[in-house]
């Protein structure tokens, strides 16, 4: 017979509680991430070793082969050159970190996945979609592979366009964790809303998602550091066109033009505040549950904003960038708590039958 401790509830409850914890240990991976880039420590370990790279050096020896790697590269020998073996070793272990990390995340997605699998407590719609993150989590790896390789011969910092994509992909595998968790709930109670109201809170992520992108491309061209005042930006509200678009073709500025690109994250930035806040004040009629969650996002949006303006205009000190990198993954986590309790329904995932005693 089935016993309590492993009823369905049982493991739809366990289940939840597994994704919640990874996509805690994703939160946590991309914070290491931003501190890895801030600290200029992402190209420190040349080699992609994916079954032995969580072995450290051990030895004398082997950190100093480390480091004559290192010193093989552009960044070392235009940024870098005549570091010493110990400033050698503290951008290493922000890099190794962040790799051991995506690994363990790696570990602990795929054993209990297996696990739960073995004890079939998950239903076909919810296996496919638990194997669609394990997927892009692999790509994840390999995508960060693809970026660290872009900084290892022609340049001294890695691909713009890489990073982005590397940091986008990780807050979508964070965003469909926390929504595949978040359908698991008990019971969840219906929440009246208009239709409007629901297609806004699903645009509202994809907007976050657009201005994660955007904030990443200020990352990787160091835009941050440039252009240190606001409301203004290069000394107006909107710089000039000749100074926005003069790369050829034209889409490259909003990739490579550093002052095209901040203000385009500025851009963007205002967009997501008004949306929010039109789409709190919406949702606000008649009160109820999807109201309170829509007023807290565009609260977190708010606070989101004056991250980013304070990291602006004190150069970007490590301390506010993680913050403001940290509170977008907290703004992202809002917007798909707030979707999906607008969108959700009691059988949208099916948890399979637990193995009987």
């Amino acid at each position: 017979m089935t016993t309590a401790a492993s009823s369905p509830q049982s493991y739809r409850r366990a289940v939840r509680i597994w994704l919640l914890v990874v996509a805690a240990l994703i939160f946590a991976m991309i914070l290491v991430g931003g501190a890895t880039r801030l600290t200029e420590s992402g190209l420190s370990i040349v080699e992609w070793k994916p079954l032995t790279g969580w072995v450290p050096p051990l030895s004398a020896a082997e950190w100093q082969a480390e480091f004559e790697k290192y010193q093989a590269i552009p960044q070392y020998q235009q940024m870098n050159r005549g570091m010493t073996l110990e400033e050698f070793k503290l951008i290493y272990w922000w890099e190794w970190t962040h790799r051991v990390l995506a690994r363990f995340i790696g570990a602990a997605f795929l054993l209990p996945l297996l696990w739960f699998l073995w004890r079939g407590a998950i239903g076909p719609g919810l296996r496919g979609r638990l194997w669609t993150i394990f997927a892009l989590g692999a790509l994840e790896a390999t995508v960060g592979w693809w970026m660290v390789v872009s900084g290892l011969a022609d340049r001294v910092n890695v691909s713009q366009y890489r990073l982005a994509f590397h940091l986008t992909l990780a807050s979508v595998i964070f965003a469909l964790t926390l929504w595949t968790a978040q359908r698991l709930r008990p019971q969840p109670a219906p929440v009246a809303a208009p239709t409007r109201v629901r297609v806004t809170a699903i645009a509202l992520i994809v907007l976050v998602l657009c201005q994660i992108y955007a904030g990443a491309l200020v990352a990787g061209l160091r835009a941050g550091l440039l252009y240190n005042t606001w409301p203004l930006i290069d000394g107006s509200l909107v710089p000039a066109a000749s100074d926005l678009f003069f790369f050829e073709p034209w889409w490259r500025n909003f990739f490579e033009n550093a002052l095209t690109v901040q203000f385009m994250h500025r851009m963007i930035a205002y967009v997501l505040w008004l949306a929010a806040a039109l789409h709190a004040s919406d949702a606000g009629r008649p009160p109820g549950v999807g109201a309170t969650l829509a007023m807290v996002l565009a609260i977190a949006v708010t606070f989101q904003a004056v991250f980013g303006i304070m990291a602006l205009l004190n150069s970007v000190p490590i301390g506010l960038a993680l913050a403001h990198q940290g509170m977008a993954i907290v703004v992202l986590a809002i917007a798909v708590i707030h979707a999906e309790r607008l969108t959700a329904r009691r059988d949208a995932v099916p948890i399979g039958q637990p193995v009987t005693a």
